[in-house]
């Protein structure tokens, strides 16, 4: 049987029978989503645009009662923005910062060059100016502190990691209470950014790297971790979790993750494990 999930708080009589067509059974309605067991295999393309919402199918081996681990990504998932952008655009060179993010998030460079090529742009930007970004710009993406509240609630750890840098993902960890942070660290001397990053670059092999040593430390198997980004960088973490959610992504990582959330906030996550 195949488990479905339609992330929406209300179905109309109309949008019910077109679901009965298709599954042949009607949703059932639970706290802020509905959901069916069906034999039947749905285009959920089709699905999608007929509802006009968020619905995924999710894995057979899924227990959500069972998920023990979140990862997931910080910028553009847990938060709205992509810090090195908003970083750039302090010393006036966003657009041409953020055409070089977007290229890798699509999976057209390689992380760890292009992230090299980035910072070595912002040598100079005083350390404060950071400071600035995470109290002008940095907000969390809707959803994300109810997610957190019910993984809190509920005993399971939250791991964000981050292609970004230790300087927002420290501050997110003391502010929303997280269990593991992971993210690289940028050089400074005398005050300024010198243009490169502290030690080994974190991008995809180390998120996928921490998500395995921390089922390990757990005793987790994949069926209880999940998780969760936006950009090629993710998809090594992904392809090894139990659930792989993509988060208002890029469509090469949608296309290669178990859900995908287009529409809704990240408390969309809740209903893939309370279904």
């Amino acid at each position: 049987m195949n488990k479905y999930v339609f992330h929406t708080d209300h179905l109309s009589e109309q949008q019910q029978a077109f679901i009965q067509t298709q599954f042949a059974q009607t949703a059932k309605q639970l706290d802020g989503f509905y959901t069916l067991e069906s034999a039947n295999k749905a285009d959920l393309a089709v699905i999608r645009q007929q509802l006009d919402c968020d619905v995924n199918q999710l894995p057979a081996n899924f227990k959500g009662n069972q998920v023990r681990l979140l990862v997931t990504d910080m910028d553009s998932t847990l938060i709205s923005i992509e810090c090195i952008d908003e970083i750039a655009d302090m010393l006036g060179i966003k657009q041409k910062v953020s055409a070089i993010t977007e290229a890798a998030m699509r999976g057209e460079l390689d992380f760890a060059e292009s992230l090299t090529q980035r910072v070595a742009l912002l040598k100079g930007l005083p350390e404060s100016d950071l400071q600035r970004v995470y109290d002008e710009r940095l907000k969390l993406n809707p959803g994300a502190e109810q997610l957190i509240a019910y993984l809190k609630q509920s005993s399971i750890k939250l791991a964000l990691v981050s292609g970004g840098f230790t300087f927002f993902t420290n501050k997110l960890k003391e502010r929303l209470g997280l269990d593991y942070t992971l993210a690289n660290t940028l050089e400074v001397k005398d005050g300024c950014l010198t243009g490169k990053v502290e030690g080994d670059i974190i991008g995809a092999q180390a998120k996928a790297d921490l998500l395995q040593k921390l089922s390990a430390e757990l005793s987790l198997q994949a069926e209880q971790v999940i998780a969760m980004g936006d950009g090629a960088n993710d998809l090594l973490m992904m392809d090894i979790a139990g659930l792989s959610v993509a988060y208002h992504a890029k469509p090469t990582v949608q296309a290669q993750t178990h859900t995908q959330l287009n529409q809704m906030g990240l408390d969309a996550v809740i209903a893939l494990i309370k279904a």
